[in-house]
């Protein structure tokens, strides 16, 4: 029950630093809070088990993403621009797909159910059969390194493809803000 309470205590934590940052005008501030709010989403993803999850969330969101945005900052300007238009169209938009959502989790099983599907038909395989499948005697290295193998190799590639972009981003912002300098 504790737990429970954490993970509650830790969503309503998130769901507040999300709002802080959607009202934030300083663009340094915005990036300190991302950051902050993916040190408390893995602090979550332990809660629920998921430490793979969570040291993935700690480095890319909390590490890399963070430095990115700072980097960025470094090149452009500080603050934001005042909005005053609200957009009804969006709001409702956001509001229909997450009602969408919450109706899809209805037919999901209960929280660390033993009797879903999943705990019936995959985890005893993977338990039973990994070593011999793949000689390795740990189920959860077996697993990462030859069933989820190739989802694994995806998501570095993707991570990789997404940082080269961004370096190439900045590359090309700073030749042409060196070029602006030597006009100028």
């Amino acid at each position: 029950m504790t737990e429970n309470l954490l993970i509650l205590l830790l969503l309503v934590m998130l769901i507040v630093i999300a709002v802080a940052v959607h009202r934030l005008r300083s663009l340094f501030a915005a990036a300190m809070l991302f950051g902050l709010f993916s040190l408390v989403a893995a602090l979550a993803y332990v809660l629920l088990d998921a430490v793979d999850v969570a040291l993935t969330e700690a480095a890319v969101g909390a590490g890399i993403s963070t430095i990115l945005m700072l980097s960025t900052l470094a090149l452009t300007h500080q603050r934001t621009e005042a909005r005053h238009r609200r957009h009804l169209a969006a709001l409702c938009t956001v509001i229909f797909t997450g009602a969408v959502l919450l109706w899809a989790t209805t037919d999901m099983p209960g929280f660390a159910d033993p009797e879903s599907p999943v705990h019936q038909h995959l985890a005893p395989y993977f338990l039973q059969e990994s070593a011999s499948d793949i000689g390795i005697p740990n189920a959860v290295t077996s697993i990462l390194a030859s069933y989820r193998g190739y989802d694994t190799l995806g998501e570095v590639v993707v991570v990789f493809t997404a940082g080269v972009a961004v370096l190439g981003l900045l590359g090309g912002r700073r030749s042409s803000g060196r070029q602006r300098r030597e006009e100028d």
